[in-house]
C-alpha cells in the first residue's frame, strides 16, 4: 500500500470522527426544507409541559372517626321450658308462636295423687287447731305442763309444713311463663311422659333486642355504657337499613386470642320486626369534630419526617408543610398550614415538583 492511499484512509477516518462529533449541533441548527434546501431551525427551549390534575377547595366540614364491626342480634331473654318434676302431660294451654304473659299457665302434668294428699292433710287442720286451743287454756290454769302444750303446737306446725310441701309439689306440676315473650314450637303432646330433661318449648323475649359485637382493644376507653351505635341489616325489601341502639354492657377483659372487647347494645324493637340470630354490620363513632378543615388522605405526601401537600397557585404547584390531627379512612384533619379557601392538588401528587405548571381537570 502506497503512502498516498494510507494518507487518504487516515483523512477519511478523521472526517468521520469530526462529523459524528458535530452531528448534534448540525441537527439542532438545520432542518431539511421541502425543496431540499437546508434552513436554520428554531432553537430548542426548556419549557415544561403542564400536568393535568384534580384539585379541591378547602372548606370546613364535619369529621367523624368511625370503626365498623360485625355482630348478631340476640333475644333479651330466652329459656327452654321444662317441668320441675316428672309425670304425664295432661293439658297444654298455649298456641305455638304466640305471645304469652309472665305467670301464664302453659302446660300441666297429672297431680291427682298430690291433690288427694293435700285434701287429706287439710282435713286435719280443725282438729289440730282445737288441740292447741285446749292445751293453751289448760296451760293457763296450770292443768297441763308446758311440754304437753309445746308438743301439740309442734304437731300443728308440722301439719301446716306438710301442707305447704304438698302445695309446692303441686306447683311443680304446672309449667308457667317466667317472663313475657313469644313461645316457640311445641315439642311434646298431651299424654306424653315429661321429665325435667324434656323440653316442652322455647320462650323468647325480643322486645327489646340485644346487639352482640366486638371492638378493637384500642377502642376500650371510648366505648362504654350509653355509647350510641348504628347497626345495619337487610330489610324486607332486601335493602340495607340503619337502626340505632345504645351500649348497655362492656366485657371487663380483652379477649387474648382476638385482642377484641365484647360489647352489647340494646335496641327497643317495639314492633318486633327484627328477630334474633340476624347478622348485622355495626358502626361505632369514636370521635366527631363539627368544624374540621380536612383533606383527602391521598393528597398527603410524607417527606423526610414532614407532612407535605401541594397547593394550586397561579397555574403552578407549590408545596406546603402541614400539621395533622384526626385521621379517618379517607380524610385527614389539618391543624396548621392551610386555610379555608385554599386549593389543594389531590391527584398525581407523586409527580409534583415546586413550580411545576399544572392544569386543573376537575375542581371539587
Amino acid at each position: 500500500m502506497t503512502k498516498r492511499v494510507k494518507w487518504s484512509i487516515s483523512v477519511l477516518i478523521l472526517l468521520f470522527i469530526a462529523g459524528m462529533a458535530l452531528y448534534p449541533q448540525i441537527k439542532n441548527w438545520f432542518t431539511a426544507s421541502k425543496g431540499g434546501e437546508l434552513i436554520p431551525s428554531a432553537p430548542v427551549t426548556n419549557q415544561k409541559k403542564a400536568l393535568n390534575i384534580n384539585a379541591q377547595v378547602l372548606r370546613y366540614q364535619s369529621l367523624t372517626d368511625k370503626t365498623i364491626s360485625t355482630g348478631s342480634t340476640l333475644p333479651d331473654e330466652e329459656v327452654d321450658l321444662s317441668f320441675e318434676t316428672s309425670g304425664k302431660v295432661v293439658e297444654i294451654y298455649f298456641q305455638e308462636g304466640t305471645h304469652v304473659k309472665q305467670g301464664d299457665l302453659l302446660a300441666k302434668i297429672n297431680d291427682k295423687p298430690l291433690q288427694a294428699e293435700l285434701k287429706k292433710l287439710e282435713a286435719q287442720i280443725p282438729l289440730a287447731k282445737d288441740r292447741v286451743y285446749r292445751q293453751r287454756t289448760l296451760l293457763a290454769r296450770d292443768a297441763v305442763s308446758q311440754e304437753a302444750f309445746e308438743q301439740v303446737s309442734t304437731e300443728y306446725e308440722k301439719l301446716m309444713a306438710d301442707i305447704e310441701l304438698v302445695k309446692a309439689n303441686i306447683a311443680q306440676t304446672e309449667l308457667r311463663a317466667p317472663f313475657d315473650g313469644i313461645i316457640g314450637l311445641r315439642e311434646v303432646s298431651e299424654g306424653a311422659y315429661a321429665s325435667p330433661t324434656v323440653r316442652i318449648a322455647k320462650l323468647t323475649k325480643i322486645k327489646p333486642l340485644k346487639i352482640d359485637f366486638s371492638i378493637p382493644e384500642s377502642y376500650s376507653s371510648e366505648v362504654k355504657n350509653g355509647t350510641k351505635i348504628i347497626f345495619r341489616m337487610d330489610n324486607a325489601a332486601g335493602l340495607m337499613e340503619d337502626y340505632h341502639a345504645t351500649v348497655y354492657a362492656v366485657e371487663s377483659k380483652v379477649d387474648e386470642n382476638t385482642r377484641t372487647l365484647k360489647v352489647r347494645a340494646l335496641y327497643p324493637n317495639e314492633n318486633e320486626v327484627i328477630i334474633p340470630g340476624r347478622y348485622v354490620s355495626v358502626e361505632i363513632t369514636k370521635k366527631e369534630i363539627k368544624d374540621a378543615l380536612a383533606i383527602p388522605s391521598e393528597a398527603l405526601i410524607p417527606e423526610m419526617g414532614k407532612d407535605i401537600v401541594y397547593l394550586y397557585k397561579g397555574g403552578t404547584a407549590q408545596p406546603v408543610e402541614i400539621a395533622t390531627g384526626l385521621r379517618t379512612e379517607s380524610q385527614l384533619q389539618v391543624l396548621k398550614g392551610l386555610s379555608a379557601g385554599d386549593t389543594i392538588i389531590i391527584s398525581g401528587v407523586m409527580q409534583l415538583r415546586t413550580g411545576l405548571p399544572v392544569t386543573i381537570d376537575n375542581l371539587y
